[in-house]
């Protein structure tokens, strides 16, 4: 699977990066049939400490599964966004080989 990795207005670092590769690479154990996924990594203009925004899209055939989280740390928006899009991915499989 091919991680598309996208910093908006910041440059992230290579261990924020390789947490994301790690975390995300792990949703190929759930479904072997995930083409590529694009995370969005940007940071919110409120006063909030919870201004770490992250958009992870998933794509597998014939469709696209999306999660938004907005926690206090990129590695924890990350880790919340990807426990989400492993229920949809098992979901998704469970569909698919359903038929």
């Amino acid at each position: 699977m091919e991680i598309q990795i996208q910093s908006i207005h910041f440059k992230a670092d290579r261990k924020l990066i390789d947490h994301i590769n790690e975390k995300v690479g792990k949703l190929n154990h759930y479904f072997e049939g995930i083409l590529n996924s694009e995370i969005f990594l940007r940071l919110d203009k409120s006063d909030n400490a919870e201004n770490k925004v992250v958009e992870i899209k998933v794509m597998v055939p014939g469709n696209e599964l999306y999660v938004k989280r907005q926690c206090k740390t990129f590695e924890e928006a990350i880790d919340t966004g990807v426990d989400a899009l492993t229920k949809q991915v098992k979901k998704y499989k469970e569909k698919t080989i359903g038929h």
